[in-house]
């Protein structure tokens, strides 16, 4: 008993020293590992939009309306003189697991870009939504996301329709289509809502006085 106790006790202190070094090795990896992953998104951000000078947080005003869709940051982003757009670091479920994109719209309602961050998807299959040598297009050496680039956001967006699928990936084609299109509208909707014409105090007086509906002064020049 005594030597099974002893054991016990042994067992334990090295545990408590693994979970020790464990804590401090993330201790010191986080921060980097974090700060890689800030880079990458920032790098990929400028791929989708190479003029933009700033990129403003705007994930608290932009809603999901899918519920297998969701937003893990927005930004407006914005040139030296004025914005460029909207985009989206979106998270959905694709055939491995989540998958994670990120989606750039411009000012006239097209996507400016689409970039797959995270694909948990089978190689050679779906992974292929990630690799830069696989074309949809092989003539013009288009790859899956790349084909979305200049897509407007009234096309219909369907799988073998107007969005090419990766081959023998239909369900992956179909689930990175969805985040596309699902982020590309809230981003879209939240450009219309910036630049929606809202009526000014003037406006409102002038109307109570007159009996007519309110009409709207400028519009807003987008962004807060």
């Amino acid at each position: 008993m005594k030597g099974n106790a002893r054991l016990g006790l042994i067992l334990a202190v090295f545990a408590a020293i693994g979970c020790g070094t464990l804590a401090v090795v993330q201790g010191i990896t986080a921060p980097a590992i974090a700060m890689q992953s800030e880079k990458a998104l920032n790098e990929s951000l400028k791929k989708l939009f190479p003029e933009a000078a700033s990129f403003e947080d705007i994930t608290e005003t932009l809603k999901s309306t899918s519920k297998t869709v969701s937003f893990e940051k927005a930004y407006l982003v914005k040139s030296a003189a004025a914005p460029l757009g909207v985009a989206v670091k979106a998270v959905g479920s694709s055939y491995g697991g989540a998958a994670k994109l990120l989606v750039g719209v411009g000012l006239t309602r097209n996507i400016a870009g689409v970039t797959v961050l995270e694909l948990a998807d089978t190689a050679g299959l779906g992974q292929n939504a990630m690799n830069d040598a696989y074309y949809v297009n092989k003539a013009e050496k288009i790859t899956f996301p790349g084909q979305f680039k200049g897509k407007y956001l009234t096309d219909a967006f369907e799988v073998k329709k107007d969005v090419v699928a990766i081959t023998a990936a239909t369900i992956s084609s179909k689930a990175l289509t969805e985040i596309v299109k699902t982020a590309a509208d809230a981003a879209a909707a939240w450009l219309e809502n910036q630049a929606a014409p809202v009526a000014t105090p003037a406006d409102q007086a002038a109307a109570a006085a007159s009996g007519a509906p309110a009409q709207a002064g400028a519009a807003p020049t987008g962004g807060k």
